[in-house]
């Protein structure tokens, strides 16, 4: 539903970038998945290692902190590439209809680094190099790699090379626990999580990017309009798949596959039955449904991988 546009904005900046995060990136429900990533991501690395403790807060304040800035600063992004369509087809967001500016939101995302930077000299100077890497691959993605219409002409390349920026973070949140424990290169079962983490970013565009037809939007290249609502739907489903036998196969490596399989059966057999409701009636509470089961595949799927396997080493080893 398209939000009223109106010329009355709040003159506190404060106040202002607490509207916008309301309506862009909400903190909480940003903030409840990320946790959910970065504390997983911690205790997996921690199992692969064979410790079975609890990380330690400053450890979890550090990757939390830090993963939960780079999903602003994606969004940030999406900002200035986005200004023009944005300005064009969708005035009611909050860019085009004055409530922030892409100056204010550029200063955001350098304070963003600035804290980015002094988190990883405060854990351990030697992450650096790696923060700078992210840094490096979300300039590039900014930029749609200097390439943006051979990009946009091809929504299947532009939605991988998109999506790679998950592993990185991850790769660099998991950092946070093998790095700072002394080792110069990760576990090789770490590659299960990564791969976890890119069709898992997947899962999570395309289920935003699923829509009842009443509500696309001039402008908007949703899924449903590119590829209409049964392909974009079976993808979905695709990708949803691939996440859960990379899940089973990273879950393998620190020895709770079993578990794991039954939960992600479970959870992808109610994501069948909400496609299939949405293409037998394309409403939008179905659609909506679609995007909220990708949250909840998300939080399960990672709590699954790395804390609950981690809790369940402490209380019944």
């Amino acid at each position: 539903m398209r939000m009223k546009v109106t010329s009355i904005q709040p003159t506190n900046i404060f106040l202002r970038l607490w509207t916008y995060q309301a309506e862009r990136f909400p903190l909480v429900g940003h903030g409840i998945l990320i946790a959910a990533f970065s504390f997983s991501a911690l205790s997996f690395s921690m199992l692969l290692r064979g410790e079975a403790v609890w990380p330690g807060g400053k450890t979890v304040l550090v990757a939390f902190v830090t993963a939960l800035l780079f999903f602003l600063q994606l969004r940030l992004a999406d900002e200035f590439k986005d200004f023009d369509e944005d300005a064009r087809y969708r005035p009611y967001r909050p860019v085009p209809r004055g409530l922030v500016t892409l100056r204010e939101l550029g200063l955001v995302g350098a304070l963003a680094a600035v804290l980015q930077l002094g988190l990883a000299l405060w854990l351990e100077p030697g992450l650096v190099p790696l923060l700078v890497v992210v840094w490096g691959y979300l300039a590039l993605m900014s930029k749609e790699f200097f390439v943006p219409d051979w990009l946009k002409s091809r929504p299947v390349t532009y939605m991988w090379t998109h999506m790679l920026i998950v592993p990185f973070i991850d790769f660099y949140t998991t950092a946070c626990d093998w790095f700072v424990a002394g080792a110069t290169i990760p576990h090789v079962g770490l590659a299960w999580f990564l791969i976890v983490s890119f069709f898992n970013g997947i899962v999570i565009e395309l289920g935003r990017k699923i829509r009842a037809p009443g509500d696309e939007e001039a402008g908007v290249e949703t899924y449903t309009a590119l590829w209409g609502r049964r392909k974009a739907v079976l993808a979905w489903l695709a990708a949803m798949s691939l996440t859960a036998a990379s899940a089973w196969l990273a879950a393998r490596e620190i020895g709770f596959a079993t578990p794991v399989g039954i939960l992600l059966t479970i959870l992808l057999s109610l994501a069948i039955l909400i496609a299939v409701r949405f293409l037998a009636v394309p409403e939008t509470r179905r659609a909506k449904r679609i995007e909220l089961m990708s949250g909840v595949w998300t939080l399960f799927m990672y709590l699954s991988i790395g804390t609950i396997p981690l809790l369940h080493r402490l209380l019944f080893a």
